[in-house]
């Protein structure tokens, strides 16, 4: 974390790994949002990701392990982040795969580099969607444009992000981080109490739904996590093959 006056910048920062999610990095974005939620010097966090991906979705060579013991969790983690009654603004600075793809709708407002592009796996996983995306993202896109992205496993670019109204900006990759933090400023130099405000204003009416999305999509999550699809998508990453769900009958 680093802050520029008022703007609390959050990094990903496991760009060995595409800044894919594991249990520790899952701990530590829950704990530096309770933080800059806590931090009266803090009045806007912009997140972004080292190197050369936003967010590679979950890391499916930790899963499994157990080693590491959750403090927040990941339902926990998404419930923070929803609850977060600052402005959050995300720079998407390359690839974003499945919460790299599906946070950008828990954010109040998400500039993209014009290389970056975003997906949902999850059908191609053998599971379903989370971080509340079967509500957001309709909400934001569309039904059909958000239940095609949803279904698909298909890559969106910055500018169809943008054409969906899940981006506001794409720009070229060297003006991404400046023009998002002007913006960033621009919103720090007004008033909390009418920051604050007007995003509860705004969120606090679909709050509930949100975290309904959460809960439904997390039992969605456990049931399919011990299905036979999601069981042939794992080990078809972890041998480097494509999975083959028609011989499992599905």
């Amino acid at each position: 974390m680093s802050d520029e006056g008022a703007v609390r910048t959050v990094l990903l920062n496991r760009p060995e790994a595409l800044n894919a999610l594991n249990g520790q990095m899952t701990d530590d974005l829950a704990d530096a949002f309770l933080e800059a939620r806590d931090d009266e010097t803090v009045k806007v966090l912009l997140m972004t990701g080292a190197g050369k991906a936003f967010w590679a979705g979950a890391d499916l060579k930790e899963l499994g392990r157990g080693t590491h013991e959750p403090k927040h969790g990941f339902g926990s983690m998404i419930n923070t982040l929803i609850d977060f009654p600052k402005p959050f603004v995300i720079a998407v600075n390359g690839v974003g795969v499945g919460i790299g793809a599906t946070v950008c709708g828990l954010a109040d407002l998400v500039y993209m580099s014009e290389t970056a592009r975003l997906r949902c796996p999850f059908s191609a996983l053998g599971l379903t969607a989370e971080a509340a995306s079967t509500f957001s993202l309709p909400r934001l896109m569309g039904r059909q444009r958000a239940s095609w992205f949803l279904f698909s496993a298909e890559w969106l670019s910055a500018k169809e992000c943008v054409e969906a109204g899940l981006a506001l900006e794409a720009l070229p990759q060297e003006e991404l981080l400046p023009r998002a933090m002007r913006q960033a400023q621009t919103l720090a130099a007004l008033p909390m109490t009418s920051l604050a405000k007007t995003k509860a204003l705004i969120m606090d009416p679909i709050r509930p739904e949100l975290r309904a999305a959460v809960r439904a999509e997390n039992k969605g999550l456990a049931e399919l996590s011990d299905g036979p699809a999601y069981k042939e998508a794992l080990a078809a990453f972890r041998e480097k093959r494509a999975p083959n769900f028609s011989d499992l009958g599905l």
